[in-house]
């Protein structure tokens, strides 16, 4: 099957000490979860998918979820923000334009 939507979210964990922090330690798997559960839910799951994937190297921008065929990323994803993404992105096109990566890379680079 292939389906219309399909979600990665990071559950990358990296060794206790290491340098960068990984969305695995920041509940990435509980992400997943809920982005299945809330799926199944609201039955898209037979035309969606959301599975848990490795490092999607932006370690820096908290719990990444990557949304495909759209190619639309989103960072610091809480679980507060399963609902909203799946309500306005998975069922209605829309991204949610505050969790969106080019946001959080603009501000970073404004910093600088």
């Amino acid at each position: 099957m292939i389906y219309t939507k399909h979600v990665f979210i990071c559950t990358n964990q990296r060794m206790p000490g290491a340098a960068r922090s990984s969305c695995g330690e920041a509940h990435g798997l509980a992400l997943v979860s809920e982005f299945k559960r809330l799926l199944k839910e609201k039955k898209l799951n037979v035309n969606m998918r959301a599975q848990k994937t490795g490092c999607l190297d932006i370690c820096d921008f908290g719990p990444t979820v990557v949304v495909y065929p759209e190619a639309v990323w989103y960072v610091n994803v809480q679980l507060n923000d399963v609902a909203e993404i799946v309500e306005s992105h998975l069922q209605n096109n829309i991204p949610v334009d505050r969790l969106l990566l080019k946001h959080k890379r603009d501000a970073k680079q404004n910093a600088d």
